[in-house]
């Protein structure tokens, strides 16, 4: 069965958290200890865990006291040339070096460099190499196979850098949620909550982001952050196995990808404008829409027009949505979906051709669906029932499939 981890990030996630809430879970402070001496880094440091409470909750915070001396300012090659002289586990080595090249991606984006010219300065610091490399061999202690991550809160305020005051959330973090389409939201707290570190952590080692996978809990970590917030500033790691327990919904195998949802709400669009629409919006490249009647404000009726698409159709949709219709306002939001395997079959009817989609696994699928404007193309020329020529192509492929 596969271990798995689930980060839960209510207040947020930073490397300190997830050494705090793997340690609390049960990986040995001293094995870190141990293992970390083998990365020679230059300055003196002690890591330090401590039991805490945040507003009443147990949990264990972790710090890497810096001994007086200065943060060195490193380049990705340096920091690589550290990691992979260390003599660490393969996984805790090829996550770590994951990481920091995903951090040296999206600052030299944020700072129109290449990544190899990136000038680390908070996260080249020994206290970040400490939090990722830590959180690495953590869980690789624990036997760690995927690693899942819920939605992350956007935080606010400003926060003071090497480059001077930023805004929260700092460009880097927010280049490290676009490559990755992370679903993100805001919990009112003003504070930085999602730091570079965490966020890079994130969206290096996720599988995905959103609700937890179905498993069977074994163990929690709960790893205190610095700062006191108006909600108890934890971070909760969830670890246990795949759930294959009776009863239990079962974990379909399918990519995972981040989708675009555009909503508005209209109520003076005719039928015949909204299935325009619906067809440019389809014609443009959206995966869905779909329309719901509802009743609006002072009891008016209306429509809600839903469009589903990915992140590079979503300006183009936004157009269709304001110039084809009356609305002048539309809410938008990530979420996520799983989509079976697909493939597209050709099989022999009496009739003519049928296309027919096939999802699931080849052996044993899921669904298998006639192609609607086929069958409905050989109903009308042979003037038979399109459910007679449905069912038939659905029949002779199981035929040649079996």
């Amino acid at each position: 069965m596969t271990p798995i981890a689930y980060f839960d990030c209510p207040s947020g996630i930073a490397g300190n958290m997830c050494l705090g809430a793997l340690v609390d879970a049960g990986v040995p402070l001293s094995y870190l200890e141990q293992q970390l001496q083998r990365l020679s880094l230059s300055e003196p440091y002690q890591l330090v865990a401590t039991p805490v409470l945040r507003q009443g909750m147990a949990a264990t915070h972790v710090e890497v006291q810096i001994e007086a001396a200065p943060h060195a300012h490193r380049h990705l090659s340096h920091i690589v040339a550290l990691i992979e002289a260390a003599g660490l586990p393969d996984r805790v080595r090829d996550w770590s070096i994951a990481i920091f090249q995903q951090l040296a991606i999206a600052e030299a984006a944020v700072h129109g460099v290449t990544p190899e010219q990136v000038h680390f300065h908070e996260v080249g610091a020994t206290d970040a190499i400490v939090d990722i490399v830590g959180t690495c061999l953590g869980l690789d202690y624990l036997g760690i196979e995927a690693v899942y991550c819920s939605a992350l809160p956007t935080g606010g305020g400003t926060v003071k850098a090497a480059h001077g005051q930023l805004s929260v959330p700092v460009p880097a973090v927010l280049r490290l949620w676009q490559m990755r389409q992370v679903p993100v939201y805001s919990n009112g707290i003003e504070r930085e909550l999602v730091t570079p570190t965490g966020a890079a952590i994130a969206v290096t080692l996720a599988k995905s982001f959103g609700p937890p996978p179905p498993l069977q809990l074994q163990k929690t970590g709960w790893g205190a952050g610095s700062q006191d917030l108006p909600i108890p500033n934890l971070l909760k790691l969830w670890i246990g196995t795949a759930s294959d327990l009776p009863g239990a919904p079962q974990h379909l195998e399918g990519s995972l990808e981040t989708v675009q949802v555009l909503e508005t709400q209209v109520d003076d669009c005719s039928p015949q404008v909204l299935a325009y629409v619906s067809e440019q919006l389809l014609t443009e490249g959206a995966l869905e829409v779909f329309s719901q009647a509802i009743t609006m404000k002072k009891g008016r009726l209306g429509t809600l027009l839903t469009v589903i698409c990915r992140a590079e159709q979503q300006a183009a949709c936004e157009a269709i949505l304001f110039r084809e219709t009356t609305t002048i306002g539309l809410r938008f939001r990530s979420e996520q979906r799983r989509v079976l395997p697909r493939r597209s079959d050709r099989i022999q009817t009496p009739w003519g051709e049928v296309r027919v989609k096939v999802a699931g696994d080849p052996q044993s699928p899921l669904t298998i669906q006639p192609e609607y404007e086929d069958c409905r193309a050989i109903a009308e020329r042979h003037h038979v029932a399109l459910q007679d020529v449905q069912a038939v192509a659905r029949q002779q492929w199981q035929q040649e499939n079996a």
